[in-house]
């Protein structure tokens, strides 16, 4: 058995381990650590380059205006025409028969105008003697007044057919350039069919189909420069003259046209050509990708308040660009905005803010 000594020990060695162990204190839990970026406001203007082609201000479908058989066809797609030049020829067989019996019909009418003035001349020499009675001049007078009307509803008649007969060649009404063709020799083509399509000659413009949405702001610049697509260095400027007001059933995009101001050398009809447009600046912050999170399926940041506690904050953005977005609304400057480190936080967590400020994003980077 151990003595009265060595129990004594023991026991003032178990009250020194418990006074140490009352002494320690619990260690704190690390605080979030994050990298922060200033929202700073600055103006901000968003560029969109579309691309189109160069076609004429005034283009037009050419066709008969008669119908018949094409038996000759004089040019093709992309032939330069002249004014009053012949492109295309119908069969003119069935309107010559016009003409023919239209001729016909003019020289019988002549014959009888001819005769009824000879009957009409003799009653006028026999009234003055007796020799005939007032109604027989009368009916004399009547007849030649009808033939000389039948006469001259018989050269309306040919002068009609003559007409018809000369729409059965296709004249171009103005100069310019063939852009298509729609029907061949041999073909039977209806009055008003398309046959070829003429851009003519004269101002250009820079065609372009644009979404909608687009178009919400007015461009900052008026002048719109307008580039070959295959070769930006050969350029022009332009001005917007026409936007269609109704959005296309099949492409759900508005027609923009826009005039140029000349047409540099290299630069022709059916060039593609590339736009850039700048809508009117406005006041908005760039933050990396990273900063970007969401309040339920709204957009948003993690902003750390005055008391280094991390908030919350729903935004709008404006744009999405490559490593960085545009945040419009939601931001008044100023923020000290999260920029990686904030996969782990909730509202209202402290948060440690790393001493290097977060400067630029990388894609994936963490801190």
């Amino acid at each position: 058995m151990a003595g009265p000594g060595i129990k004594l020990m023991i026991g003032l060695g178990v009250c020194v381990l418990l006074t140490g162990c009352g002494d320690k204190k619990p260690e704190e839990k690390a605080l979030p650590r994050v990298f922060v970026q200033q929202a700073v406001p600055s103006e901000y203007a968003a560029s969109v380059t579309l691309t189109g082609d160069v076609q004429a201000r005034v283009q037009a479908d050419l066709s008969f205006r008669v119908g018949g058989k094409i038996i000759e066809r004089k040019v093709d797609v992309g032939d330069r025409v002249s004014a009053r030049q012949v492109l295309a020829r119908l069969d003119p067989r069935d309107l010559q028969t016009n003409v023919d019996s239209a001729e016909a019909q003019v020289a019988a009418e002549q014959a009888r105008v001819k005769q009824s003035a000879a009957a009409f001349v003799r009653q006028q020499k026999l009234l003055p003697k007796g020799y005939t009675s007032q109604s027989e001049y009368d009916a004399a007078q009547a007849q030649l007044r009808s033939s000389q009307s039948a006469l001259t509803a018989a050269q309306a008649q040919l002068a009609n057919a003559r007409e018809q007969l000369s729409y059965t060649a296709l004249v171009a009404e103005a100069p310019g350039i063939i852009t298509a063709r729609q029907a061949e020799v041999g073909q039977v083509v209806q009055a008003t069919e398309p046959i070829f399509s003429l851009a003519r000659d004269g101002e250009r413009d820079a065609v372009f189909n644009i979404y909608e949405s687009l178009l919400s702001e007015p461009p900052s610049d008026p002048a719109i420069t307008i580039s070959l697509l295959d070769n930006p260095a050969i350029k022009t400027t332009g001005t917007v003259r026409e936007i269609t007001p109704a959005v296309s059933a099949q492409t759900g995009t508005v027609q923009v046209k826009v005039t140029l101001n000349d047409l540099p050398e290299g630069m022709r009809l059916g060039s593609v050509v590339s736009a850039t447009a700048k809508s009117a600046g406005k006041t908005a912050f760039e933050l990396p990708w990273s900063a970007l999170t969401k309040n339920l399926s709204d957009p948003a940041v993690w902003r750390v308040d005055g008391d280094g506690k991390a908030q919350l904050q729903t935004v709008t953005v404006g744009r999405y660009l490559t490593g960085k977005v545009i945040i419009s609304d939601g931001l008044k400057g100023g923020e000290k905005i999260v920029t990686a480190g904030g996969q782990l936080l909730h509202p209202g967590v402290r948060v440690e803010i790393a001493e290097n400020t977060y400067e630029k994003s990388t894609p994936g980077a963490q801190p």
